[in-house]
């Protein structure tokens, strides 16, 4: 039987695009190109048919890459290069790219979704004035279906952003619209505030029947400290508070999904020419995706790579990618998943989160 693998959390941009990404500088260790050339090489460690047995890569979800961008259009860089990144995408999907974007028509059937970057605190109304220039974008229905949900990141936002009446108000429109919301938040370096505060907000979005039509993906396990010792993670504070926080995500709604993804940037990091030890990254990470499987149940986890950011902590990107669906692997087997559970983890769970088509 062959399993299709959807990964859920994948960026691309290319050269051209990189001085227009808020996080880039000349020491920037993604600072070159990574497009889908780059990512097929990555991911070469499984086929791309299904016409063989086991697992073969189906497609990617692409998610905003964190553009030098503005809630407001009318003042500072504004939305042209979230909008811009949105028209990369539809050449990929399309198929027609353009000089040295590092793709080929051949890779159209790979994007499967998109997920960009959207004015979320700006309210309802700013948000569907973007959207409406995001399908503008997109050129054609059929790349406007993959437009599947939006993000905008939290972790390096001031406190309470999250809590506005215009960011629930605008979260509620998503799920009207059938859109899926990415939230990005960061316990190890932005704080557990951020992971007490999105608890609030989910409370808030999901009060009475208003929201229960938004389906909110939850980011790289809320990038835990992962670099507390394994010896003591079960009674250190930061451990507990987290899996207390998380078990309260996953009671919000059956409608929040949690992406395994991230831990590299979280873990010591691996080097390029030594290969880890499978099992002992899988034994250093069980305590923490034991609390994401206890709390939303294999039907609400979902595999992701975090290409290429996974590169950084994992390895370099001849090994990172290959090594993190290893650590799947054999986190789903100790779980002692069925094979019908390990196929929604690898695919069908995204598939439903983001409503995508195969």
């Amino acid at each position: 039987m062959s399993t299709p693998i959807v990964d859920s959390h994948v960026h691309l941009f290319p050269a051209s695009h990189l001085p227009t990404l808020a996080w880039y500088g000349p020491n920037s260790p993604l600072g070159t190109q990574h497009s889908v050339n780059e990512y097929r090489h990555a991911a070469l460690s499984v086929p791309t048919s299904a016409n063989t047995p086991g697992k073969y890569l189906r497609g990617f979800i692409f998610l905003e890459t964190d553009r030098i961008s503005s809630v407001d259009d009318r003042s500072g860089p504004g939305w042209k290069h979230a909008l811009d990144e949105v028209s990369l995408l539809t050449r990929i999907a399309l198929g027609e790219p353009e000089p040295g974007e590092g793709h080929s028509a051949v890779d159209k059937d790979l994007c499967l979704g998109i997920v960009p970057w959207a004015p979320v605190p700006g309210g309802p109304d700013v948000l569907q004035k973007y959207m409406a220039k995001v399908k503008e974008r997109t050129k054609t229905d059929n790349i406007w279906r993959k437009v599947c949900g939006v993000r905008y990141l939290v972790q390096d936002k001031p406190a309470g952003v999250m809590l506005s009446t215009e960011f629930v108000d605008a979260l509620r429109w998503l799920g009207r619209e059938g859109l899926a919301f990415d939230l990005g938040i960061d316990a190890r370096q932005g704080g557990l505030h951020q992971l007490r505060e999105a608890v609030e907000m989910m409370d808030k979005v999901y009060a009475g029947t208003e929201g229960n039509g938004l389906n909110i993906v939850i980011n790289h396990l809320c990038k835990p400290n992962l670099r507390i010792l394994p010896d003591s993670v079960s009674t250190h504070e930061e451990y507990l508070e987290w899996k207390n926080l998380i078990t309260k995500m996953a009671s919000a709604s059956e409608s929040t999904y949690m992406k395994l993804s991230g831990a590299f940037a979280e873990l010591p990091p691996l080097s390029r020419k030594v290969e880890p030890d499978i099992s002992d990254l899988v034994s250093r990470l069980q305590p923490w995706t034991d609390v994401v499987f206890d709390a939303f149940g294999c039907e609400r986890v979902m595999f992701g790579s975090d290409w290429p950011v996974c590169n950084v902590g994992g390895g370099g990107n001849d090994v990172s990618w290959n090594r993190w669906r290893r650590v799947i692997e054999e986190i789903l087997e100790r779980r002692e998943l069925t094979e019908e559970q390990k196929q929604g983890v690898w695919g069908q769970v995204a598939v439903k989160a983001y409503g995508v088509e195969l």
